[in-house]
Parts: structure tokens; C-alpha cells; sequence
């Protein structure tokens, strides 16, 4: 957080909605935040002062020992400030007063949403098909959402593919290292295979991703839904590019309202969104501070927000985002996602994970099925149940260390940590009401996201030399606190 006077903390919040919503957004904190909880919260009020409203109360603490008053500031970006009575107001309060803020924002940017028209334009001078929803958006859009049921039945067909020829070929114990050597050679080969999940590849001839959003007003929504198929929409998109990118020209408001006027619809400026993002500039400076040649840098354009690292190793690496990432979160926000994506590839933990893996899965085959049969009959679910959830242990190691790294070279601990809220809100409700220790034991390969959010939130960066033994005894640390409480 940022400290702008004595006993004052405060912060700014990227927003992704057009200033027509920030009244809006603020009476939703009100009625979502505040009057469900009323007998925590006290000199409930509003003003506007320089044409910018801010919602301002104070949060009263366990028996009215402390409390913090709390002022919220509309704008791009958003001014939180929070005062507290005295010292003996906890850090975990003003943290969750942060957070809960964050989360409030993020519901009412996903109602939003449901109505709004997002136009992204790649860097290439060419657009990219959309008419359909294509089999690669599809399978990112199942990963990223963390669906792996079609992963699985992949994976599932083709070993049973591997097995048949196997057997058909007469070297069916060999079947196991075939697999995994056919795995391996995906993981190779893995930067080249996802490229082509992406849209768009980024280079420094070709570095911007433009994005238009429109939030369309409640009175003109049904009459778009049902005069505009997606065919049409696409074609206004696409005039507008022919009058602006592909000729060299920035994309503005004016040509904006033009395209759609010809189609019959009238654009509220205050409603409209137009931005730039220069991705090839953001992953070449966070490359610099690791001491990294630039990956491969590929954009998907779905909506989902994410980023993901894959391949062996830092000259064969591919850093995929998506176009969500790049609307949801400000720019200091995105180094900081790129950067922890950027110790993944620094660390070769795709190809540690997958040794991983590969090991258990040898033992069991050649190992516990070949000699101690009788424990895979009694306990063959207890067993796998166990050796999963060691693996994904282990690879929380990896993605903890991938934090705590991002936020010691880029000094952007608060920046990863904003951004894991607003990309995971939805986690960290569920998480609250949950027994964690599940979340830790899960088949996941991440932490549980209120861990990794406290954890960046109450780093002491000085005292971190060794970032991976660090992150291997924090989470131990989180798992036995989570066991004991």
C-alpha cells in the first residue's frame, strides 16, 4: 500500500468501466459493501468535488476499540484512502478493507460487462477470424478457467492409442517410456505448439494491441442484441480498421462514431473506452530486469484473464496473454503478472513439473504394479490421491517462488497482489468460506490465493536470499497453519 501522510494509507485502483459508470459503481460498493454489513459502518456520505464523487465511511472495529475512516474517490484510477484511529488498528484490517474494495469493484465491472462490446485489434495489419468460436479458443478458454476435463481426455485417449500400438507391436512393457518420451517431446516443442493457440504474435516490428470497449446503455441494449448479429458487428469492426491502423492512423472516437452511425447506431462517448497496450515493450523491460532474452510473446483474444509461460527452457520460451489480462489490469499491474510468468521460464518449471510427474508415474508402473501389486488392489485411490498431492505441493514451491521473484526484481509486490485479486475475486470468496486446507492438498499447482495475496502483501524483500527455499518454507508454514487453526 502507499503511504501519502502520517496515519493515512492509501492506494489507486485501475478501473475498467468509462467515467459514465463511476457514480454507478460507487452506489454499488454501497449497497453490496456497506448496507449488509450496516452495524459495522458509521458517517455513511457522499459528495462531488471537482466533478469527481467520492463515497466516504468509517468501519468500526471488534467493540468499537478502533476504527478507520474510509474515503473512495471515483476516476481512472480510483483513490482509496483509508485513515485509522491509531496504531492499534490491525494491518490485516486495513488488507481486507483493500480487499473487499477490490472484490466490489470486480462485481460490479462483471455486471458490466455483460454489457459491453469489446473490439481488440493485433498488432499484425491483418484481423483475425472471428467469426466462430475456434477449437483453439475453446481449449484455452477450458485451461485458463482451470476446466481440464478435455485435457484429460486427451491425454486419456491418446495413452490408451500409445498402449494399442504397443501391444500390436509386441513391446508393450515399453509402453510407459513411450509415453512419456512422446510427452517429453510435446514439452520441447511445447512454445511452438501453443503459439498457434494465440491470435496474434508479438515482435518489435509489431508491439500494440489496440482495444475499444462500449459499454452499451441499458436502453439501447435490446435493440443491439437483436439488430446486430455477431457478423454485423464484426464488419463495423472491421471498417473501423480500415480507416484507422490500416492506414497508420490511432484509433479515435470521431471515426469511431462514424462506423457505427452508418450502421445505425448512435455512440455515447462518455460510454467509450479506446486504449493502447505496447506488450512487446512491457515483456522486453521485465526480460531486461531478469537478465532473460525476450520469449516468444503470443495474444489470445478471449476474454478470460490470464497469462501463462511455457517451454523448456529461456531460449525456447513463449509467453501467452490474453486480451482480458490486458483490460482488466493497469499497466503496473501487468509487469508484475508478466514478470511472475517470466520466472516460471527462468526456472524451466514447465520441464520440472513434468519430470515430476513422469517420476511418480514410472514408479508406479515399473515399481509398486511390478512388485507390490497387492497396494495398488487395496489402495489404489489412497496411493494416487497421495502422489498427485505431493506433485502439486511441490509445484506450489515453484509458484510461490515465481511471486516472491516478480515482486523482489521488479519492486511490484502490491502491483502482483492487486492483480491476483482482481483476476481471482471469485477464489478468494470461496476461499473464505472453506476449510483451506483443501485448497492447499488440491489438485492445483498454485497456493490457496488469500496465501499468496497476504504472503506479497507482508514481504520484507531485504531479508529474501534464496527466493525457491523461501517459498518452500512458507508453504509448509501456510499448510501446518491451516492444519493447527
Amino acid at each position: 500500500m502507499e503511504t501519502r501522510s502520517p496515519g493515512e494509507v492509501s492506494f489507486r485502483l485501475h478501473v475498467e468501466v468509462s467515467p459514465a459508470y463511476y457514480s454507478e459503481m460507487l452506489l454499488f460498493i454501497y449497497q453490496k459493501y456497506i448496507v449488509p454489513y450496516h452495524h459495522k459502518f458509521a458517517n455513511v456520505r457522499r459528495w462531488i468535488l471537482d466533478s469527481r464523487e467520492t463515497l466516504a465511511f468509517t468501519l468500526l472495529g471488534p467493540n468499537n476499540l478502533w476504527y478507520v475512516d474510509v474515503e473512495v474517490t471515483s476516476g481512472e484510477p480510483m483513490e482509496i484512502r483509508m485513515r485509522p484511529s491509531g496504531p492499534n488498528v490491525p494491518t490485516e484490517a486495513l488488507n481486507r478493507i483493500k480487499e473487499d474494495l477490490i472484490i466490489a469493484v470486480q462485481m460490479f465491472e462483471d455486471n458490466v460487462r455483460r454489457s459491453t462490446l469489446y473490439f481488440v485489434w493485433g498488432p499484425e495489419r491483418r484481423i483475425a477470424d472471428e467469426k466462430t468460436l475456434t477449437w483453439r479458443k475453446k481449449f484455452l478458454s477450458q485451461i485458463f478457467t482451470g476446466n481440464m476435463l478435455l485435457l484429460f481426455i486427451l491425454f486419456l485417449l491418446f495413452s490408451y492409442l500409445i498402449f494399442a500400438l504397443a501391444g500390436l507391436l509386441g513391446i508393450l512393457e515399453y509402453a510407459p517410456l513411450i509415453l512419456l518420451l512422446s510427452q517429453f517431446i510435446l514439452v520441447l516443442f511445447a512454445d511452438k505448439i501453443i503459439i498457434q493457440m494465440g491470435d496474434w504474435l508479438i515482435t518489435k516490428d509489431y508491439s500494440k494491441v489496440h482495444i475499444l470497449q462500449y459499454h452499451i446503455p441499458s436502453e439501447d441494449l435490446e435493440f443491439i442484441e437483436q439488430n446486430y448479429p455477431r457478423e454485423r458487428l464484426l464488419q463495423i469492426k472491421k471498417e473501423i480498421y480500415e480507416r484507422t491502423l490500416a492506414i497508420g492512423k490511432l484509433i479515435d472516437a470521431d471515426t469511431i462514431q462514424e462506423a457505427f452511425l452508418k450502421h445505425g447506431i448512435r455512440i455515447k462517448p462518455e460510454n467509450l473506452i479506446i486504449k493502447s497496450i505496447d506488450i512487446y515493450k512491457l515483456v522486453d523491460k521485465v526480460s531486461e530486469k531478469f537478465g532473460m532474452p525476450i520469449p516468444k510473446i503470443s495474444v489470445a483474444n478471449i476474454i478470460i484473464p490470464n497469462a501463462a509461460a511455457t517451454g523448456p527452457r529461456p531460449g525456447s520460451s513463449l509467453v501467452l496473454i490474453t486480451s482480458g489480462l490486458l483490460i482488466q489490469l493497469d499497466e503496473e499491474e501487468m509487469l508484475a503478472v508478466i514478470g511472475h510468468e517470466i520466472s516460471h521460464v527462468k526456472g524451466r518449471d514447465p520441464l520440472i513439473f513434468f519430470l515430476l510427474a513422469s517420476a511418480e508415474y514410472l514408479f508406479r508402473v515399473y515399481v509398486i504394479l511390478r512388485y507390490l501389486p497387492h497396494i495398488i488392489f487395496l489402495f489404489g485411490f489412497l496411493y494416487l490421491f497421495f502422489a498427485l498431492s505431493v506433485i502439486y505441493f511441490i509445484a506450489k514451491f515453484f509458484e510461490a517462488r515465481a511471486d516472491l521473484e516478480s515482486a523482489i526484481i521488479l519492486g511490484r509486490a502490491d502491483a502482483l497482489a492487486n492483480a491476483l485479486r482482481k483476476i481471482g475475486y471469485r477464489r478468494l470468496l470461496f476461499e473464505r468460506n472453506v476449510n483451506r486446507v483443501s485448497t492447499w492438498l488440491g489438485m492445483d499447482p498454485h497456493p490457496p490465493l488469500s496465501f499468496r495475496v497476504e504472503r506479497l502483501e507482508s514481504l520484507e524483500l531485504q531479508k529474501i536470499k534464496h527466493p525457491l527455499l523461501q517459498s518452500m518454507k512458507d508453504c509448509i508454514r501456510g499448510l501446518i497453519k491451516e492444519i493447527s487453526s
